[in-house]
C-alpha cells in the first residue's frame, strides 16, 4: 500500500486497482484489449496520412454533408447502399464539422479493434488462451495486407466486420436473436454482410441435428431479430419504395455478369495473391493441415473430428467468398470479409497441429511491416491532382454555388466545399459505367430507371456554376454523351485545364 506521503492521485489509483476483482486486474481480458488496442492503432496510423483515401470515403462524406443540409435518403440523397454507414459520417460531422475524416478514421480503428476482440473470444473458447490472443493480434496484421487504398479507408466493409462476428459469435452460444440482430445490422451497412446469415443456419442446423432439439423456435428468433432492424430503417427511417429500389432491385444492371472478363479475373487474381502474401504465415498451417486431412481421410478420426470442429468456418468463409464475387467487381476492399474467417481457421490449423507459433507471428508481422511502409509512402498523384482541380473549383465558384462533376470522383465536391446539383454523385447512375465492365452497355439507355428525367429536372431548376469534366478517356466522356456534349457547348466555357480533366464555367 502506498503512504501518506504518496501523491494523492497515486494513492487514489492504488486504492481503486487493490479494490477491484483480482480477475479484472490479472484477468485475461485485462491483459489481451490494451496489447490489441495499441497494435489497431499502430497498424492503422497511416490512415491519417492522407485527406481522403477512395472515391467512396468521398462519396459518403459528399452525402453526408446533402444529408445534413436537408436532403432525403434514397431521394434527394441516394446510392446503391444501405443507410447506415452514411449516417455515422453524418452523426461525426454534426459533432467535429465536415472539413476531415480523421474521426470516422477513429471510429474505424475501433470498428478493427471490436472485431479482433471478437475473433478472440471465438478462438479462445475453442483452442484456449494463446490462440484466442493471436487471432486477435493475427487479424489486425492481416487487416492492413491489401492495397493502402482498400485497407486504411473508413468505407463499408470496416464496419460491417464487427457485427458480422458478432453475429457468428452469437449463433455460436445458440442466442439466436442476438445473432439474427447483427446479421440484420452487418446487412444494414452493406448487402453483402448478409451473406453471415448462412454460417448462422448452418449451426441452427447443426444444434438442431447433433443435440435433438427443436429448431423452428430458434429459426423463428433469427429471422425475427433480422427482419425488424432492416423494417425499422425501410418503413420508419426511410422510404419504403426508394429503400427497396436503391438497395434491392436497383442494382442490377451494376451488378450483372457482362463485363471485361479478362480484366475482372485478373483483378480478382491479384487481390487473392496479396491476401495471400499477407495471410502466409498462417494459411501455410492451414495448407498443410488440409493436406495432412486429405491423407488420413477415413483412417483417421482425430483428422474427421478436427474438420467436423470448423466446418461452420469453413461455411462462413465460403458465404464469404459468395459476397465478395457478387457483382464480379472483385474491388480490394471487398476481400476485408474473407479476413476473420481466414484468421479463424489458420489459428485452429496452428493450434491442433504441431506447428509452432513464433514464425507464423514473425511473418505476419514482418508482412504487416511491408504492408505499413507502403501505406506510408503510397504514391500521391491522385489526391494531389484532386485536389488541385477542387481548389480550382472553389476558385471559380462561391459557397451558394452548385457544382456538376461528370466522373467518378465525388470526392471532388467535398474537396471543394461545394454543393453537388445532381443527386447522382457519379457519372455511373446515368451510364451503367462501373470499374470492371466492357463499354458494350455504358450510355444514356444503360442508365438507373428514370435517372435522366430526375437530372434533366435538377439542372433546369438550376444549372450548375461549375462542371468537372473527369471522364478523361472513359466510355462515358461528353463526346459519346448527346445530353452532356449539348450542355457543355452551348452554355459553359472551358475556363481551366488539369491533365486530363476539364473545368468549365456557366456561361456569362
Amino acid at each position: 500500500m502506498p503512504t501518506d506521503s504518496a501523491h494523492p492521485l497515486a494513492v487514489l489509483t492504488a486504492r481503486l486497482t487493490v479494490r477491484l476483482p483480482e480477475r479484472v486486474r490479472v484477468g485475461y481480458w485485462t491483459r489481451v484489449v490494451p496489447i490489441l488496442a495499441l497494435l489497431a492503432v499502430v497498424t492503422h496510423v497511416p490512415s491519417f496520412l492522407r485527406p481522403v483515401w477512395s472515391p467512396d470515403e468521398g462519396y459518403l462524406a459528399t452525402q453526408a454533408r446533402m444529408l445534413a443540409d436537408g436532403g432525403v435518403f434514397y431521394d434527394t440523397v441516394v446510392d446503391r447502399k444501405p443507410p447506415l454507414l452514411p449516417w455515422l459520417y453524418e452523426a461525426c460531422f454534426a459533432v467535429f464539422g465536415s472539413t476531415s475524416l480523421w474521426p470516422l478514421r477513429t471510429l474505424a480503428i475501433v470498428a478493427h479493434l471490436v472485431t479482433a476482440v471478437l475473433l478472440a473470444s471465438i478462438a479462445r473458447g475453442r483452442w484456449g488462451d494463446r490462440a484466442g490472443a493471436a487471432a486477435g493480434a493475427l487479424y489486425l496484421l492481416i487487416s492492413i495486407g491489401l492495397s493502402p487504398e482498400d485497407a486504411q479507408a473508413a468505407t463499408f466493409e470496416v464496419f460491417m466486420l464487427p457485427a458480422m462476428v458478432a453475429a457468428f459469435r452469437y449463433a455460436e452460444r445458440r442466442r439466436w436473436l442476438a445473432a439474427g440482430i447483427a446479421v440484420a445490422l452487418c446487412s444494414l451497412t452493406k448487402q453483402t454482410g448478409g451473406a453471415v446469415l448462412l454460417p448462422v443456419l448452418w449451426m441452427l442446423y447443426q444444434d438442431a441435428r447433433l443435440r435433438g432439439v427443436r429448431w423452428p423456435p430458434a429459426l423463428a428468433k433469427i429471422m425475427f431479430g433480422f427482419a425488424l432492424p432492416i423494417a425499422f430503417v425501410a418503413v420508419i427511417l426511410t422510404k419504403p419504395k426508394g429503400f427497396l429500389f436503391w438497395v434491392v432491385t436497383g442494382s442490377g444492371d451494376y451488378a450483372s455478369l457482362g463485363g471485361a472478363w479478362l480484366q475482372m479475373t485478373g483483378r480478382a487474381l491479384g487481390n487473392c495473391a496479396i491476401l495471400a502474401a499477407a495471410g502466409l504465415g498462417f494459411l501455410i498451417p492451414l495448407g498443410r493441415r488440409l493436406w495432412l486431412g486429405y491423407r488420413s481421410r477415413g483412417t483417421s478420426a482425430p483428422a474427421a473430428e478436427e474438420h467436423g470442429s470448423t466446418a461452420d468456418l469453413w461455411v462462413w468463409l465460403l458465404s464469404s467468398a459468395v459476397a465478395v464475387s457478387t457483382g464480379f467487381h472483385f474491388f480490394g476492399h471487398y476481400y476485408l470479409q474473407l479476413m476473420p474467417p481466414l484468421v479463424l481457421l489458420g489459428v485452429g490449423a496452428v493450434s491442433t497441429s504441431a506447428c509452432r507459433w513464433r514464425p507464423v507471428l514473425v511473418y505476419s508481422t514482418a508482412a504487416a511491416t511491408a504492408f505499413w511502409g507502403l501505406a506510408v509512402f503510397w504514391p500521391g498523384q491522385t489526391i494531389t491532382h484532386n485536389t488541385e482541380v477542387a481548389t480550382t473549383v472553389a476558385e471559380q465558384s462561391t459557397p451558394k454555388d452548385t457544382v456538376l462533376v461528370w466522373g467518378m470522383h465525388p470526392e471532388l465536391y467535398w474537396l471543394a466545399d461545394r454543393k453537388p446539383a445532381s443527386r447522382y454523385l457519379t457519372a455511373g447512375f446515368l451510364t451503367n459505367f462501373s470499374g470492371g465492365k466492357d463499354n458494350k452497355q455504358v450510355g444514356e439507355q444503360y442508365s438507373v430507371s428514370d435517372a435522366w428525367q430526375t437530372f434533366d429536372q435538377e439542372l433546369a431548376n438550376n444549372l450548375p456554376e461549375v462542371v468537372v469534366d473527369d471522364s478523361g478517356r472513359a466510355p462515358y466522356q461528353p463526346e459519346l454523351i448527346p445530353r452532356i456534349e449539348s450542355l457543355l457547348t452551348t452554355r459553359y466555357e472551358v475556363v481551366a485545364v488539369n491533365a486530363d480533366t476539364v473545368i468549365y464555367r456557366l456561361k456569362r
